[in-house]
């Protein structure tokens, strides 16, 4: 399903979810016999749809967004190499050391190097040159 018809129907659903939510909290006024006048009923719902839609239309495109926390956030970011990759050696990542493995040659250390992927807790990296990737 393409990127704009799924975030249609993610939206729809969201918003079907609010239409029954609405409607559950007046059939329980009913059930109690609490009377509300169709004017307020027809407010609410018009308020809540609205605030809904503004809503769900400023949380679409974050469905989107590079994730930043976590291993996957790491993938694309640069790292100083601390001991030399030969394969297998140790890397700075924004003050943290990890164990880093380089997937084309070694690498010696002093050297920056990008992470292409992370498996458990081994970071494996290419070399940088020139400022950007290979």
């Amino acid at each position: 399903m393409k990127r704009g018809i799924r975030d249609w129907v993610i939206f729809w659903v969201l918003v079907l979810d609010e239409v029954v939510a609405f409607g559950v909290v007046v059939l329980v006024l009913w059930a109690f016999d609490i009377i509300v006048p169709i004017s307020v009923v027809i407010f609410v719902a018009l308020a809540v749809g609205t605030f809904a839609f503004l809503f769900h239309k400023l949380v679409i495109p974050s469905f989107h967004k590079k994730q930043t926390a976590g291993m996957e956030g790491m993938i694309g970011m640069e790292a100083k190499v601390i001991e030399p990759l030969a394969p297998e050696g140790i890397v700075r990542v924004e003050g943290e050391l990890w164990k880093a493995k380089a997937v084309d040659v070694n690498i010696a250390a002093g050297e920056d190097v990008e992470i292409l992927e992370v498996n458990r807790l081994i970071l494996k990296v290419r070399r940088k040159e020139n400022g950007l990737s290979d």
